[in-house]
Order: structure tokens, then C-alpha cells, then sequence
């Protein structure tokens, strides 16, 4: 895939922005995916407008939205999120992300979230990048930890998902622990 509007390539998926013109798949792929995000993701609807606003804030320095798409055909099989973007002496990002149903399991949402990772630390210039996954969610904790991740605490009722207030693990990588730098002596 010859694209000059994808950021970085990895052997089966690239990673680009999200835009606007996203809204008609992810919307589908979000209704497909419902059973599997529940009580993972928060709910909303994906109207046009809801979802426009939803792309807007990724023009702004403290928030980056991306979508990862596949080489062969350009699908969307995920999307990550670099929210609350802190700058100055901290240097820091909170992901979030979601896969798929119809591409889960594939190690799609591996290979783009380490590009998403290698983005962040080369591009943005960002030290760290923090995640915060609920104890039960074993398949995103298995994704970070492939990813280098390491686990720093237990934050309780952190999000309000699905109803009630969720307590999340929270795990981080810096960019010498993503770059297997022995120099990162914590």
C-alpha cells in the first residue's frame, strides 16, 4: 500500500490518522464489535456530527487519534488514542484503543500499536505512554505486556463504563523500555 497519508508501515498493517471520512466503517465496525467491547469501551452513538467532533479533538496538541488499517486492502481493523497529552517535564500520553471482532486475534492490533508506540516516542517526542485496562480484560493485558508494558498499580472506580464506576490497572512503557535501553533504571 503506496500511501502517503499513513505515518508508518509495519509487514501486513500501516497506521494513519483517523479522519471524518472513517465515520460509515468504524461505525459499522463498532456495531459488529459491540458483545466484545462491553464493559471495555465506552458506548456512544456514531452519528455524523458525534463522530466529527469526535475526529475534531485530535486536532489539538493533546489528543491523537489513529486508525490501523491493513496493507492488502486499506480496512480498518482497530483504532488507537493518545489522550491527555502532557507536555513540559512529563512528556506523557494515555492510550486507548480498540480491535475489532471480524479481525481479532490476528496480532493486527499488536503490530499497530507498536507503530502507534514507535510514533509517539519518535515523532511526538512523548517519554511515556500509559494504559489503563480493568483486571478482568485479560486480552488487552496480554497486549501490553507483549508490548513491554509494565504494571505500576491498581486505580479503583477510574472510568464509568457500562453502568458503574471500574477499577483499572494501570500499566506504562517509556521510550527506553519500548527500545530495550538498559539505561531506563526506573
Amino acid at each position: 500500500m503506496a500511501d502517503d497519508t499513513f505515518l508508518a508501515h509495519g509487514p501486513r498493517v500501516a497506521i494513519r490518522r483517523i479522519t471524518v471520512r472513517d465515520h460509515a466503517e468504524i461505525d459499522a465496525l463498532a456495531r459488529a464489535s459491540a458483545a466484545l467491547h462491553v464493559p471495555w469501551v465506552p458506548r456512544w452513538e456514531h452519528t455524523p456530527d458525534s463522530f466529527a467532533a469526535y475526529v475534531e479533538r485530535f486536532d489539538h496538541a493533546t489528543h491523537k487519534g489513529f486508525v490501523i488499517c491493513l496493507h492488502e486492502t486499506g480496512a480498518v481493523v482497530g483504532g488507537v488514542n493518545i489522550n491527555n497529552i502532557v507536555r513540559g517535564t512529563i512528556q506523557s500520553g494515555s492510550l486507548g484503543y480498540a480491535a475489532y471482532a471480524p479481525t481479532t486475534g490476528r496480532g493486527y492490533m499488536t503490530e499497530g500499536l507498536r507503530l502507534v508506540m514507535a510514533y509517539a516516542f519518535d515523532d511526538l517526542g512523548l517519554h511515556r505512554l500509559e494504559a489503563n485496562i480493568q483486571p478482568a480484560n485479560v486480552a488487552s493485558i496480554r497486549l501490553v505486556e507483549r508490548l513491554g508494558f509494565e504494571r505500576e498499580g491498581y486505580s479503583p472506580r477510574f472510568q464509568y463504563l457500562d453502568g458503574a464506576w471500574r477499577g483499572h490497572e494501570r500499566w506504562a512503557v517509556t521510550a527506553e523500555m519500548a527500545l530495550g535501553d538498559p539505561r531506563d533504571a526506573g
